[in-house]
């Protein structure tokens, strides 16, 4: 027969709180032991990543993981170039996707003279998506004297100064000179950007009567292109560059006004030069076809021999 139970053998509440969470214990601990053990990890890769010893082993772990960039999406790109792109987003096709910073990449691609702000995107597994928002000049107009950024409708660029990323702009951008040039700019600038071979000679364009244009190139040689036919002297001018690098000859002037011939003014020859030409017995043959004549300018029809200007 049962004792009644005495009122002091009872447990008490703490007791049999900590009896009924007995099973919730333990999966507490352990969870505190991987948290715990997550944080050591966390520091250790920290250091290692941090520290130049380690710099083997981290390349080694990145070409191991299976996230590589496949591709490379962009989107706004007008006028910043596509190599000082790639340098600032300093990844590549083939990279490891997680291996760069996100906010690192658009802070130096932020930082690019033509770049207003961006938006780059990490899409997995292999994908990165770039937008460029470009701010809005397009050339450098002269005029009387006084250099201003031009949008591409020929608008100034206002509350703009040359410092910072305007004057990176400043040098990059193309120059145009003279009244009117402003306006006229977009269209000439297309038309050069369809001749890259002649583009990459030309250093200004200045605006001649505010119908017509001459081309200043890198080495002081002017070209007098046609008026309303830039297209087709231009086209000209890079079949003369890739057949006689006409471009690169040391003249003063290449006059294209005339549709059926080409008239080129040399400069004139050093007295050094007329002494050593009088010695020669035999004048020296010009590979090109243009040899020096005893007047300044040369005129050459598009076909048969060059001949001097009547």
């Amino acid at each position: 027969m049962r004792r009644p139970t005495d009122s002091n053998d009872r447990p008490s509440r703490l007791s049999i709180f900590l009896r009924r969470q007995k099973r919730l214990l333990r999966p507490l601990l352990v969870l505190v032991a991987v948290v715990a053990l997550g944080a050591g990890g966390m520091t250790a890769l920290r250091h290692v990543g941090s520290d130049e010893r380690f710099a083997a082993l981290r390349a080694r772990i990145i070409n191991m993981l299976p996230l590589r960039i496949t591709e490379i999406d962009v989107t706004g790109c007008v006028l910043t170039s596509q190599a000082a792109l790639q340098q600032a987003l300093g990844v590549r096709t083939g990279d490891f996707i997680l291996g760069f910073s996100i906010t690192a990449a658009r802070e130096r691609i932020d930082a690019l003279p033509f770049v207003d702000h961006s938006v780059v995107e990490r899409h997995l597994p292999g994908t990165i998506i770039i937008h460029l928002f470009e701010r809005s000049p397009f050339a450098v107009w002269q005029n009387h004297g006084h250099f201003m950024l031009i949008d591409r409708e020929g608008r100034q660029v206002r509350d703009q100064g040359m410092t910072g990323k305007d004057a990176e702009a400043f040098m990059q951008l193309p120059l145009v000179v003279g009244p009117d040039a402003n306006t006229a700019a977009a269209a000439l600038i297309d038309e050069l950007s369809a001749q890259p071979e002649v583009r990459a000679h030309v250093v200004a364009a200045s605006r001649v009567g505010q119908r017509r244009w001459n081309l200043t190139l890198r080495n002081g040689t002017t070209v007098l292109l046609p008026e309303g036919q830039e297209v087709a002297a231009l086209k000209r001018l890079a079949q003369l560059q890739e057949n006689i690098k006409i471009l690169d000859r040391p003249v003063i002037a290449i006059d294209m006004r005339l549709p059926d011939r080409l008239i080129i003014r040399e400069s004139p020859l050093a007295p050094n030069d007329n002494e050593r030409d009088k010695g020669d017995s035999q004048p020296q043959a010009d590979p090109t076809g243009l040899q020096a004549p005893d007047a300044p300018w040369l005129s050459s029809p598009d076909t048969g021999p060059r001949r001097r200007r009547a």
